[in-house]
C-alpha cells in the first residue's frame, strides 16, 4: 500500500524526475523508468505474476485500465486480465472462439457511484471477401459473474484491426471511419472525403457514443494514434503521409466524455524530415507514444526504419525547438512485433483469480 501510495503521488507530481511505464517489447510486458530530463529509458523488470506467466506466455498486445493489464496471447488462444502489482491473473475463455487477426479488444470498468465493475470488451465487424460477406460479433465479459454476453450493435462505422483502444476513466476510444459503402467493401480505404472521428465504449451504459470531432482530417496511409494522459485527458497524434512534409502533430483534450469532447490548441508540431534525414514517419501498426505537458516532449515508440532490416526497438524523444533523441531500448528480433507503451500506476484492484487454460 505504501508502494502504491508513493507511485500514485509521482504519477501526479509534474516536476517528478522519473516516472514508470509499462512497455510490451518481444511478446514480453516489462517495467521501464523514464528520466526526461537527462534522457534516459530503462528496463527496471519483467511484471511476473505468482505463476510467472510473462516468462510462459508471450504476449502480443496489451490494454491498461486502473492498474491493470489485458493481455492477448502471441497466438491468439488466449485472453488474461492481469494485476502485475498483486501478481493476482483471470485467464478467460471464451464465448466460441478468437480470432486470430480480427478481434479487437478493450478493457474498462462500470462505475456506479463506489461500485466498479470490470469488463472486456471483444468485437470484430469486417468484410469477408471469400463469402463475400461481413461477419460482426460484439460481446462483453464480466469479470465478477465469469460471464459473456451478446451485445447488440449496427454499427455504420470502422475500427481498423491495428487501432489500439485506449482507456480513460473507465471508457475506451477508438480512432474510426465512417463505414464505407456496401459497393466498395472489403477494398483498401483510399476514398479521402471518408468522414473520421473519435468513437467511446461506454461501459456503465455498455453502448457506443455519438462521433466525436477530431482536430484534423486523416487519409488512407496517414499515421492516428492515442494516448492517456494523467487519466484525465487524451492525447492524439496525427503524421501525414508524404508530402508536403512528416510532420508529426499532438493535441490533447481540454474535455473528453464518451458524449463530448474539446481540444486544446496544438501541443506540439515536429517535423520528422530535418531530424533523420530522410522521409520518416511512424508507421500506422506502431507509434504508440505518450507525452510529458511539463516538459513539452512526445516518446513515440517504433524500430529504427532508416535500415531495411531493422534491428532495435527505438524510443523517439521528440519537442520543440528541434529537440529529439532516439533511445534504444532493446534488440528487434521479429519483424512484425512492435513495441507499444501505456502509463502504469499500481493498483491494489482485486480480481477473481482464474487459472489458465
Amino acid at each position: 500500500m505504501k508502494h502504491i501510495g508513493k507511485a500514485k503521488a509521482a504519477a501526479k507530481n509534474y516536476h517528478r524526475k522519473e516516472f514508470q511505464v509499462v512497455m510490451m517489447i518481444q511478446y514480453r510486458v516489462c517495467l521501464f523508468s523514464v528520466n526526461l530530463l537527462n534522457p534516459s529509458i530503462e528496463r527496471i523488470g519483467k511484471l511476473v505474476s505468482l505463476d510467472d506467466v510473462a516468462d510462459r506466455v508471450e504476449i502480443s498486445k496489451t490494454f491498461h485500465c486502473d492498474g491493470l493489464l489485458l493481455c492477448i496471447t502471441k497466438d491468439s488462444s488466449s485472453l488474461v486480465v492481469w494485476n502485475p502489482c498483486s501478481g493476482q491473473t483471470s485467464w478467460i475463455k471464451p464465448m466460441n472462439s478468437y480470432h486470430k487477426l480480427f478481434d479487437r479488444y478493450a478493457l474498462g470498468c462500470e462505475r456506479k457511484d463506489k461500485f466498479r465493475s470490470y469488463k472486456v470488451l471483444r468485437f470484430l465487424d469486417d468484410y469477408d471477401s471469400r463469402v463475400k460477406g461481413r461477419f460482426r460479433e460484439f460481446e462483453i465479459y464480466d469479470l465478477n459473474s465469469d460471464s459473456w454476453k451478446v451485445v447488440d450493435v449496427n454499427p455504420d462505422w470502422d475500427i481498423e484491426y491495428h487501432q489500439r483502444g485506449v482507456s480513460l476513466m473507465g471508457n475506451t476510444y477508438w480512432f474510426a471511419y465512417e463505414k464505407l459503402p456496401t459497393a466498395v467493401q472489403g477494398q483498401v480505404r483510399v476514398i479521402s472525403d471518408i468522414p473520421d472521428f473519435l468513437l467511446c465504449f461506454d461501459f456503465t451504459t455498455e453502448s457506443f457514443g455519438p462521433r466525436l470531432p477530431l482536430p484534423f482530417h486523416a487519409f488512407y496511409g496517414d499515421t492516428v494514434s492515442l494516448s492517456s494522459v494523467r487519466e484525465k485527458h487524451l492525447a492524439v497524434l496525427f503524421q501525414q503521409c508524404g508530402s508536403p512534409t512528416f510532420t508529426v502533430k499532438i493535441w490533447i483534450s481540454s474535455k473528453i466524455e464518451p458524449n463530448a469532447v474539446s481540444w486544446n490548441k496544438l501541443f506540439l508540431a515536429v517535423d520528422m524530415k530535418p531530424l533523420t534525414n530522410v522521409a520518416f514517419q511512424f508507421l500506422e501498426i506502431s507509434g504508440s507514444f505518450f507525452v510529458d505537458e511539463k516538459k513539452k516532449v512526445a516518446v513515440i515508440l517504433d524500430k529504427d526504419r532508416g535500415k531495411h532490416y531493422p534491428t532495435s526497438n527505438v524510443a523517439y524523444i521528440i519537442g520543440k525547438k528541434g529537440y529529439f533523441k532516439p533511445v534504444n531500448i532493446g534488440e528487434s528480433i521479429e519483424a512484425g512485433c512492435w513495441p507499444l507503451v501505456c502509463s502504469y500506476v499500481p493498483s491494489s484492484v482485486q480480481i477473481k483469480q482464474v487459472a489458465p487454460p
